[in-house]
C-alpha cells in the first residue's frame, strides 16, 4: 500500500496506508475517519467485511498483530483492526489501567510491529488511537513515528477552535445535504461548544428537524435545541452570579459525576469571567448597555420580555458588584488551572472546586472589605 493522507477527502483502496496512528482529546475525529474508512472499502462489489477493536489494556501486541495477519472471516477482501489506547484518567480505574499498560511496549512488542509493517498483510489497516492529553513525546506515538511514512500515518486530533470547528460543522451538514447561516453555526458552537460528538447528535436532530428544507438558520437551531445551554452552562454560572459556593459545588459534582470534561467545565468558567471582563470594559468605554447585553446574549431576544428583563439585571446587577481587579483574578487563576492542567499530572476537579469557593468566599465579604482589598489593584 502506498502511504497518502487519506484523513482528509477522498479514501481510496489504492492508496491507503497501512496503519494510521491517531493522538490526542478529539478521538471523535479518528471514530469519523473509521466510519469513513469503513464506508469506503464496502463497495457494492464486496461480500463482507471485517473490522475488529481491540483494548490495549487488556490485549498484548503480539495478539493484536497476530490478529492483523490472520485472514479475516466470511473472505471478506478487507479487514479494519482498530487499537484504543486510554492515556488519562478520564474513566475511572480502567482508565488507570489503560494508562500504565499501553505505554510500556517491551523490546519483543517493537520488533515485532516494526516486522509487520515491514511487510503489512494485505488488504489490512491496523488504526491506533491513543486517546487523552498525549504529546508526540508519548512512548508509543514516538515509536510509531520512527517507522516509515510509507506504511504509518501519524496524526494528532486536538479539540478544533472556531475556523476548523466551524469548518467540520458545514462539512457535517453538506453530508446531510444541508447547509447553514453564520448565526446558526454560533448558536450551535454555543449550544454544544466543541464536543463534536454533543455537536453532531445536535446536527442529526436539526436535520430531521428541517426536513426538505437546505438551509438551517438560527432559528431551527433554537427550536431543536431548545434554546438553552446545558445544566452545567446555566446552573454553574447562575451559582457564580449569586456566589452561591454550595450551589456551585453541588452543580460541579454532577458535572463530573456525569462524565463532563474538565476542560469544558474550565470553558465554561473561562467564558462566563471573560464576558464579564469584556463588558466592564465596555461600560467603561460608555457603550450602551442593550448593545452589550445583545453581543453577550444573542439567543436572548426583548421578544422573551421577562426573560430578558431577569436576564439583563442580573448581568448588569453583577457587573456593579465586582471590581474589574476581582474579574481579572478570576481570569488569571483559571489561566493556571488551565496551564496546571495541560502541562502537569494533577487532578483536575479539586483545582476547579478550589477555584469557586476562593471566588464566592471573596464575593462574600462585606462591599467595603473588598473594595478596600482591590482598590489599588483595579
Amino acid at each position: 500500500m502506498a502511504a497518502t493522507d487519506a484523513l482528509a477527502g477522498e479514501i481510496r483502496e489504492d492508496r491507503l496506508a497501512a496503519g494510521y496512528v491517531f493522538y490526542g482529546e478529539e478521538d471523535y475525529l479518528a471514530e469519523e475517519f473509521i466510519r469513513r474508512l469503513k464506508r469506503a472499502l464496502t463497495s457494492p462489489d464486496a461480500q463482507g467485511f471485517n473490522l475488529e477493536r481491540f483494548d490495549l489494556a487488556g490485549m498484548r501486541w503480539p495478539d493484536i498483530i497476530d490478529t492483523a495477519r490472520t485472514a479475516p472471516f466470511f473472505f471478506s477482501p478487507w479487514r479494519i483492526v482498530v487499537v484504543r489506547a486510554v492515556e488519562e484518567n478520564r474513566e475511572g480505574k480502567e482508565g488507570r489501567e489503560g494508562k500504565e499498560s499501553s505505554k510500556k511496549l517491551s523490546s519483543l512488542d517493537e520488533k515485532i510491529i516494526r516486522e509487520y509493517f515491514r511487510s503489512p498483510a494485505a488488504r489490512t489497516v491496523l488504526v491506533v488511537v491513543i486517546t487523552g492529553r498525549v504529546k508526540k513525546t508519548h512512548p508509543l506515538v514516538k515509536f510509531f513515528d520512527s517507522l516509515p511514512r510509507a506504511a504509518v500515518v501519524l496524526r494528532e486530533v486536538k479539540p478544533l477552535k472556531k475556523v476548523d470547528l466551524y469548518a467540520w460543522m458545514m462539512r457535517r451538514l453538506a453530508s446531510l445535504g444541508k447547509s447553514a447561516t453564520p448565526d446558526a453555526l454560533s448558536r450551535l458552537e454555543e449550544v454544544a461548544g466543541s464536543d463534536l460528538r454533543r455537536i453532531d447528535h445536535e446536527i442529526e436532530k436539526i436535520a430531521a428537524y428541517t426536513a426538505d428544507r437546505k438551509t438551517v438558520d438560527i432559528e431551527d437551531v433554537l427550536q431543536v435545541c431548545d434554546w438553552t445551554k446545558g445544566f452545567i452552562e446555566w446552573d454553574l454560572t447562575d451559582a457564580l452570579k449569586k456566589a452561591d459556593q454550595r450551589q456551585s459545588l453541588l452543580t460541579l459534582n454532577r458535572a463530573f459525576q456525569e462524565g463532563e470534561r474538565p476542560e469544558h467545565v474550565l470553558r465554561v468558567l473561562a467564558n462566563f469571567f471573560r464576558d464579564l471582563l469584556l463588558a466592564k470594559l465596555w461600560l467603561r468605554e460608555g457603550r450602551d448597555r442593550k448593545e452589550i447585553f445583545a453581543f453577550l446574549k444573542p439567543q436572548i431576544r426583548e421578544s422573551f420580555v421577562k426573560l430578558y428583563a431577569d436576564e439583563f439585571r442580573a448581568l448588569f446587577s453583577l457587573l456593579e458588584r465586582l471590581s474589574l481587579g476581582e474579574i481579572n483574578w478570576a481570569v488569571r487563576e483559571l489561566e493556571k488551572i488551565d496551564l496546571s492542567i495541560k502541562t502537569m499530572d494533577v487532578s483536575e476537579q479539586p483545582l476547579i472546586e478550589r477555584f469557586v469557593i476562593e471566588y464566592c468566599r471573596r464575593q462574600q465579604r462585606p462591599r467595603e472589605r473588598r473594595a478596600a482589598i482591590w482598590k489599588k489593584k483595579d
